[in-house]
């Protein structure tokens, strides 16, 4: 994603982050805990940066294998699983397309 919008002003991952969480809650009524991952889905890039897809796809599994380690440590923070699921990670990359 990496800022790339519609438009004369760029979304912060913050912001982002917000919007993708309203759009899961107001379209996919999407209760507590689903809300706190939707503006958790992109936290690594706190820690990594926003990379654009394209390059992801270049470093191949191991940017993922990264990726998913940090989101991991991050959902056990705040006291949500590991493993949220690949419905949550689904509502949340729909929302993502939004």
């Amino acid at each position: 994603w990496n800022g790339q919008t519609s438009g004369p002003h760029i979304f912060s991952v913050a912001q982002h982050s917000l919007l993708v969480e309203a759009i899961v809650a107001r379209d996919l009524g999407v209760q507590a805990r689903g809300l706190m991952f939707a503006l958790l889905h992109d936290a690594p890039e706190y820690v990594i940066g926003d990379m654009i897809s394209p390059f992801k796809a270049v470093i191949g599994d191991s940017y993922k294998q990264v990726e998913n380690r940090i989101l991991s440590a991050i959902l056990l923070r705040f006291g949500l699983p590991g493993g949220q699921g690949e419905w949550m990670r689904l509502q949340a990359a729909l929302a993502d397309w939004r």
